[in-house]
C-alpha cells in the first residue's frame, strides 16, 4: 500500500536522513523496513534544487562505499522514486562475458519504468544492500527499454542488454516496493560465507547442489 506524503513532509525526512551522514554516507535500511516494502512516491520536484543536490552526492557516495552497483532512494528510508546506478568495477574476463557485463557510467533515474525487448532470458545469482549477506538466482529480460527522467526533468528513453538491463531492473524493482528475492529461485539462496561452493557463482553447480 502507498502512502502520501507531503512535500514539507518528504523535505523534513530527507533532511532528517542526511543529517545522519558520515563521510557523504548515511546507513542503509535492511530487508523487514516498511519504506522497502511500499511504492515510493513520484518525483515531482517536491525538493528545492540544493536539498535535491546533496541527497543524490549522498547516495552516490553511500553506494561507492557500500559497495555496490546501484542504490535506490528507499534504500536509504526516502520513499522517492529515485535511484543512482553505476558499474565500473572489474571481473574475471570470463565472468564478465558469461553475464555481458559491459561498463555502466554514473547516471540518475527518477521515475522509471521498464520493458521487456524480446523474449530473451537470463538467470544469474543476484545480490541487494538491503538483504545483506545473501544472494539468489533470479531470471530476469536481457534486454529491456527503460523510460525515465534525469535530475533537471527531461524524459530519457534507453535501452540496455546483459548486466546492465539486469541493475536498472533490480533498481526500478526497489522504487515500487518489489525486492530481487521476490523474484529469485529460493532454493538458490545462499550466505555469503557458502559462495567458495559455487565456482563464479555458478548457477548450474549450485542448481546441482541446491536442487532448485
Amino acid at each position: 500500500m502507498s502512502i502520501t506524503y507531503s512535500p514539507e513532509e518528504l523535505e523534513n525526512l530527507v533532511v532528517e536522513v542526511l543529517s545522519q551522514a558520515e563521510d557523504n554516507v548515511v546507513p542503509i535500511v535492511q530487508l523487514g523496513h516498511p519504506v522497502l516494502r511500499q511504492p515510493a512516491a513520484s518525483y515531482t520536484g517536491q525538493l528545492p534544487k540544493e536539498l535535491l543536490d546533496e541527497l543524490l552526492a549522498v547516495m552516490r557516495h553511500t553506494m561507492y562505499d557500500a559497495p555496490g552497483v546501484g542504490l535506490a532512494a528507499p534504500q536509504i528510508g526516502i520513499p522517492l522514486k529515485i535511484a543512482v546506478l553505476e558499474d565500473l568495477y572489474n571481473l574475471p574476463e570470463d565472468m564478465a562475458a558469461e553475464r555481458e557485463r559491459e561498463p555502466l557510467e554514473y547516471f540518475e533515474i527518477f521515475n522509471p519504468s521498464y520493458e521487456a525487448r524480446g523474449a530473451r532470458t537470463a538467470e544469474f545469482y543476484e545480490g541487494c544492500l538491503s538483504f545483506d549477506g545473501f544472494q539468489a538466482v533470479v531470471t530476469r529480460p536481457a534486454d529491456i527499454r527503460a523510460n525515465y527522467e534525469d535530475r533537471d526533468g527531461k524524459q530519457v528513453v534507453r535501452d540496455f542488454s546483459g548486466w546492465q538491463a539486469r541493475i536498472v531492473q533490480h533498481e526500478t524493482d526497489h522504487l515500487y516496493g518489489t525486492v530481487y528475492i521476490d523474484k529469485a529461485a529460493t532454493r538458490s539462496l545462499i550466505n555469503e560465507t557458502e559462495l567458495w561452493r559455487h565456482q563464479g557463482l555458478s548457477v548450474a553447480s549450485a542448481r546441482e547442489t541446491l536442487g532448485f
